[in-house]
């Protein structure tokens, strides 16, 4: 079976609102199929299991000779029988729905069905990305609906109508609001950290977003996984440098703003602080609209984003487990929390460095602007220019490097990096400010403008500077990017700043600067001169009803330098970062890695282990495997690796030095981890140098002659990275992890999306890397490439390590045999084999059976045993695959 309505292109009746219920009721018959599979989750804890199941969703792409799109799903359920309300989770851009699967199982566990699905062109999924097409990704979601409304454990409002709430984070959360203003079946949602108008996210007043929108088609795979108008579109708008009228229209029929008057459900809005892609303001507009139609709408500031700082994950997910208890259990003693809620820093904790973090809130939301003060800045009038080419840019975000370890912590103290060069520049000064000033909210100002060209584009900042007028902190690293069209007669243009929540301290000043450039935007290429002279005073937006007991930033954030803030990032990307730190081990000191006792709990669970109690060692010029299926622990080990998260038992040494966020022996660790973002207008080696640029290293310890030789990148590197394959955009962002060749390099599935040429070259590039005394860690679901390629393995499962060594031994160990029978062998038998004495475990194979003896097994023994049980024998022998190793080792397929 599969979704498409007989007599119509699939999908093309999720139109009109009213109409759409009818379509729904006619498609009864609809239902999920193909490889469906139900999978109990394992649990140690006495809460329910997880039942899980996962199929796969037809569609028709529409349109006359429309490709088929399959949309793969899981259906989540646990505790007894009996209705209960329906949750969809949606992933963010780049993922698929194993992002979503631990939260999917938290809200089995507690009472709700769940269903996460892949979408368009992710994980398994296929199809064109549409960014959330009302005729593609929506419509795909009001068929899953269709779906949940016919299964015997979902409560249901009326027929085909089932009680359901929406959650996800930036395209999920988009997704949620975009289904809630489609289809009149959702009943509640919680989006986080997304856009409320796609267009005005990437072409905010007019400027084109390019960096941004150069990482988002990266992430998605390339301009050919878009569909044909939005590839168009982009590759229009990134060669000339402005978004027309068809682009904006294009964008914003993608937008929940497009349904803004249809979003009737309560909805609580959780934004980002730390976010220069979905700023605050989308959430601001989002809480307008939906309250002007009657229905709740809270807002929460969480104090990371897409640049980085602390997610709050698990804050993030109980309030919005209370938020559907409310309102789709009906309980109404569910505590969702207050109406507004920003988090803000109160210092760092000395023991590891990170932001302390406090709510603060209000019983209402403020809205940006509420509890206005007006601050008098000095400044004559001033002309700067626009340099050709708009270089070299001024910078103030790092789109797709602020996630990186311990710059993400600095973002939430509110220290970043910027720069604005001399004479590209006016800026304007307050007075000294006489107490304490709280900012929630846009600051506003009035300036007057004029150009030598017809257009001028302007980049506008607010920034808390130190007593000394050096220091300066520019809050949560944003912008206001400025179009001003018809500017040779000059204009008068209100400037509304970004949304912070920041706290300027007694005698420090605010600073406002209009730039002609920015790192992260388009500018014209044409040079010109701007003339800037102010025409009010800056008004800063206090909202004094949100209360909080936080603590100040610490004095320290004041002490910086001018040049210390680039420092400060050159040595959180580099992992300098000083902390208080364990003791190296003198006898460790030549060893790339040893873990000892490694442990990582679930997030609230006492004895649910991500990983367990893992020890193995890895020695110099070694490539090692690391092996486990789906759920294995692979990623946990690899990010507390890398310092990324905390272990909660155990340590990790590289060098002889204990890891932990920000440690130093971190700079001689180099990681490939999901890929990285590369500027596609920009060479291959442009984007290398501008990378290196931006840790503040020295350029001659960048080694990057020997990185790229290694990676074998030849003439591409003169190319534009648009016109690269898959292939070498991965063997460039792994060139850019060998940069300054690290001792020790990290590469977690790098081969992914290559096909099987592509793969021998990377196979080649590891191999030449380590041939020089230094060591590679990969992880890797491919095991024939794994086998090729690495010289040690570690196979993991259920978090535990199954076994270590070098690879011939494993895969020649004469403890697994190889049993050809004449006849295939059912399960039956292979269970009784497998409790045989002697014998560990006993896996069916297309030949035969895979066979692991324990120490006290012998083949002789194994023999007569399998004689005595009437197996068909045809053969014994000692396999030769990683795969068939691979398969006794955890007992059955990944």
């Amino acid at each position: 079976m599969d979704l498409r309505m007989p007599g119509r292109p699939g999908l093309r009746w999720l139109r009109s609102r009213r109409p759409r219920r009818a379509a729904a009721a006619a498609a009864a018959a609809v239902v999920l199929a193909g490889a469906g599979t139900w999978t109990a989750v394992a649990s140690d804890d006495p809460a329910p299991a997880v039942d899980r199941a996962d199929r796969v969703m037809t569609v028709d792409d529409g349109g006359e000779g429309s490709d088929e799109v399959r949309i793969d799903t899981s259906y989540f359920t646990a505790g007894p029988d009996g209705r209960r309300p329906a949750v969809l989770l949606g992933h963010g851009f780049g993922g698929s729905k194993n992002d979503v699967r631990q939260q999917a199982e938290d809200l089995a566990r507690e009472g709700y069905a769940v269903l996460t699905w892949s979408a368009r062109s992710f994980g398994k999924s296929t199809g064109k990305i549409g960014l959330n097409d009302p005729d593609g990704e929506v419509a795909d979601v009001s068929r899953l609906i269709d779906w949940l409304a016919e299964q015997p454990e979902v409560e249901l409002d009326k027929d085909g109508d089932p009680r359901l709430g929406m959650a996800g984070a930036s395209y999920g959360g988009a997704i949620a609001l975009l289904t809630a203003g489609h289809d009149d079946r959702v009943d509640a949602i919680a989006p986080a950290i997304t856009y409320f108008d796609l267009a005005e996210a990437l072409f905010p007043n007019g400027v084109f977003k390019k960096l941004w929108a150069g990482i988002f088609v990266n992430s998605g795979g390339g301009c050919e996984k878009f569909e044909p108008a939005l590839c168009r579109m982009y590759e229009r708008v990134a060669e000339s440098g402005t978004p027309d009228a068809e682009a904006v229209a294009l964008l914003k029929e993608r937008s929940p703003s497009a349904v803004a008057d249809r979003i009737d459900v309560p909805t609580l809005l959780m934004q980002g602080q730390s976010d220069s892609l979905f700023p605050l303001g989308h959430a601001d507009a989002a809480a307008k609209a939906i309250r002007a139609n009657g229905a709740p709408a809270d807002v929460d500031w969480i104090a990371g984003g897409h640049d980085g700082g602390e997610p709050e994950a698990d804050r993030v997910r109980a309030r919005t487990q209370s938020w559907f208890d409310r309102y789709l259990k009906d309980d109404k003693g569910a505590d969702t929390g207050p109406a507004f809620r920003v988090t803000r820093t109160g210092g760092v904790d000395s023991t590891d460095g990170r932001a302390v973090l406090s709510g603060a809130s209000a019983d209402r939301y403020p809205g940006l602007t509420g509890g206005g003060k007006a601050f008098p800045l000095a400044g004559r009038e001033q002309s700067f220019a626009n340099p050709a080419g708009a270089s070299p840019p001024a910078v103030s975000a790092l789109p797709g490097l602020g996630g990186a370890g311990g710059l993400s912590q600095l973002s939430s103290l509110g220290v970043g990096v910027s720069l604005d060069f001399p004479g590209q520049h006016a800026r304007f000064e307050s007075a000294p400010v006489t107490g304490d000033l709280p900012i929630t909210g846009s600051p506003t100002a009035t300036v007057h403008v004029k150009s030598t060209s017809d257009d001028a584009v302007l980049f506008g900042k607010v920034y808390d500077v130190g007593p000394d007028g050096r220091q300066q902190v520019l809050p949560s690293q944003l912008v206001a990017p400025i179009r001003v069209e018809d500017a040779k007669a000059g204009k008068d243009v209100t400037v509304t700043f970004p949304a912070v929540d920041h706290e300027v301290r007694q005698g420090h000043r605010l600073r406002l600067v209009l730039a002609s450039t920015d790192l992260g935007y388009a500018s014209p290429a044409a040079p010109a001169t701007y003339t800037v002279a102010l025409k009010s005073d800056l008004t800063v937006p206090t909202a004094p009803e949100v209360a909080t007991a936080a603590a100040p930033l610490p004095s320290w954030v004041w002490w910086l330098p001018a040049a210390g803030a680039v420092i400060a990032l050159a040595l959180v990307l580099t992992g300098r970062r000083r902390t208080t730190a364990v003791p190296p081990d003198p006898g460790l000191a030549g060893v790339p890695l040893q873990i000892t006792g490694l442990s990582k709990r679930y997030a609230r669970s006492a004895d649910r282990y991500a990983v367990r109690d893992l020890s193995f060692r890895v020695e110099k010029g070694q490539v090692l495997g690391l092996l486990g299926p789906n759920g294995a622990g692979k990623t946990t080990t690899l990010r507390m690796l890398m310092g990324l998260i905390r272990p909660d038992g155990g340590e990790i040494r590289v060098f002889g030095h204990a890891i932990r966020p920000g440690a130093p022996v971190l700079s001689r660790v180099g990681a490939f981890v999901e890929g990285a973002g590369f500027l596609p207008h920009l060479s291959g080696r442009e984007n290398l140098e501008l990378y290196w640029q931006a840790t503040g290293r020295p350029p001659e310890d960048s080694r990057m002659e020997e990185a790229l030789e290694i990676a074998g990148l030849g003439d591409a590197l003169a190319r534009a990275v648009r016109t690269y394959s898959q292939g070498m955009r991965q063997r460039l962002a792994i060139a850019q992890a060998m940069l300054g060749l690290p001792d020790l390099l990290i590469l977690d599935e790098p081969t992914n999306g290559l096909d099987p040429p592509q793969i021998r070259e990377m196979r080649e590039v590891m191999i030449r890397y380590a041939a020089a005394g230094r060591t590679v860690i990969v992880s890797s679901h491919l095991l024939s490439e794994v086998e090729q390629s690495c010289t040690h393995l570690v196979v993991m499962d259920r978090g535990q390590l199954v076994q270590a060594g070098p690879v011939h031994e494993i895969v020649g160990s004469g403890d697994t045999l190889l049993v050809g029978t004449e006849s295939p062998v059912d399960e039956p038998l292979a269970g009784k084999v497998a409790a045989l004495p002697g014998v560990a475990s006993a896996v069916p194979t297309d030949d035969g059976l895979l066979v692991r003896l324990d120490a006290d097994g012998t083949a002789a023994r194994l023999v007569a045993e399998l004689v005595r049980l009437e197996v068909p024998v045809a053969s014994v022998g000692p396999h030769r695959r990683l795969e068939d190793a691979f398969l006794t080792m955890i007992g059955g397929p990944a």
